[in-house]
């Protein structure tokens, strides 16, 4: 395949400029201002007026298979990633049973090979989400887990955290941790303030993540493991995470494109679409996100893609599960809220949905070189998207309906078309 005339940026290498790309089965083969296309058997994509990216890295989905596959399965969920220009996913585990086994982590990595993108999985850090003994670790490392998380329940018992780390350190990979004390909370999904009050419930306050970032930043100073601080969403938060950094290069955190798109006002306008934990909270916390994005202090952009049914999101705002759907919208509103307002370059943005989250997982993934993986992305910056159809088989997302700019025209996953939009629409 031989994609022609196209602006390409790869955020790793830091080239930029107009480039050709040539690439062969799963393999870019060459790079270079004007290259030929071979007289046989190449197709020839004219990028004109798109932008060439690396293929986009998702280290934080829920495909929700098994068990819960009324909401979302691994095909639809890839099927999104691959609209949304994500090559690379790397879900969580907090499926039914939870991928504390090696039989049920062998299932879901079964299933993501047959998907047109890569699909890896974190394995849990307590059996059964229980907070109480760690899984085997090492075994599930070696059998393919890309991490650990217990992603959608906090890690309370101190102790247990600090040897999980231990281990993660030991084996080299990222554990990644849900900052919610459910000892402050009463009413989750929706911030603790002026909102809760309006709707008359408890909700979630602050304190609830900043205690829980607080210890477990400090245990990851003190054992050296790579830790993925998840969906920060206090500023607060952001500044001891910032603080934390200047201490040891291996402290992450990440930002959802809710929390630096939303605040807790959209609960009053979309209801339980608006809700999800941790819960969007104020101005200011938003603007601390988009602040530490800027300057580096949050390194990962991740999507949290949390799919539910229809009725369950139709239920009332205190019974309504928590979570939306991101896949197909992260990159406009990166685009549109970071890019556009002036907060971030494209190549940035860029990092810090490619090559970054890659590194952190030791990834072969987000980056475009000579020898390196055939996953690229095609992107129309200056088209406008309204969101109306979805991929996934979930649509609960307050971004239905908003006029977003920038538009993934193709996805190309280990050399081949995975996503193609075959018509230039207002909407899709």
């Amino acid at each position: 395949m031989l994609i022609k005339n196209g602006y390409v940026i790869d955020p790793k290498s830091g080239l930029e400029g107009n480039y050709d790309i040539l690439t062969e089965g799963d393999v870019i083969v060459k790079i270079a201002k004007e290259i030929e296309a071979p007289k046989k058997g190449c197709r020839v994509i004219d990028a004109e007026g798109l932008l060439v990216a690396p293929g986009l890295v998702d280290v934080h989905v829920h495909f929700r298979e098994p068990g819960f596959t009324q909401k979302e399965d691994i095909s639809t969920g890839a099927a999104a990633a691959a609209r949304g220009g994500f090559t690379t996913v790397v879900l969580m585990a907090n499926t039914k049973p939870t991928v504390d086994n090696v039989d049920t982590l062998e299932y879901v990595l079964e299933k993501g090979k047959r998907t047109g993108i890569h699909v890896l999985t974190c394995a849990n850090v307590t059996m059964g989400m229980q907070g109480k003994e760690l899984v085997p670790m090492e075994e599930l490392a070696g059998r393919g887990a890309a991490g650990f998380t217990d992603d959608g329940m906090p890690l309370l018992d101190e102790g247990l955290v600090r040897r999980a780390m231990e281990e993660a350190a030991r084996l080299d990979l990222p554990i990644s941790f849900h900052e919610e004390d459910p000892g402050y909370i009463v009413n989750n999904g929706i911030n603790q303030g002026k909102v809760s009050a309006n709707l008359g419930v408890e909700g979630s306050p602050r304190e609830a993540e900043i205690t829980m970032v607080e210890r477990d930043l400090k245990l990851a100073l003190e054992t050296k493991a790579d830790i993925n601080i998840q969906h920060i969403s206090t500023k607060e938060a952001v500044e001891l995470v910032r603080q934390a950094k200047r201490k040891g290069s291996h402290i992450h955190a990440e930002a959802a494109p809710h929390h630096f798109s939303l605040t807790e006002e959209a609960v009053l306008e979309y209801g339980a679409l608006a809700k999800m934990n941790p819960p969007l909270r104020e101005e200011e916390d938003r603007q601390a996100i988009i602040r530490g994005l800027a300057d580096g202090t949050i390194d990962l952009i991740a999507t949290d893609h949390a799919p539910h049914t229809a009725s369950e999101k139709a239920k009332p705002i205190t019974e309504a599960p928590s979570g939306i759907i991101g896949l197909e919208t992260a990159l406009p509103l990166g685009i549109t809220k970071l890019v556009d307002e002036g907060y971030l370059t494209m190549k940035q943005l860029l990092a810090k949905m490619t090559c970054n989250p890659a590194a952190l997982y030791h990834l072969r993934a987000g980056y475009l070189a000579e020898g390196g993986p055939a996953d690229l992305v095609l992107i129309d910056t200056a088209a406008e998207t309204v969101f109306e159809k979805y991929a996934s088989k979930a649509s609960n997302t307050p971004f239905t309906g908003w006029r977003l700019k920038g538009r993934v025209k193709a996805t190309i996953c280990a050399g081949r078309v995975v996503y193609e939009e075959k018509e230039r629409k207002d909407s899709i």
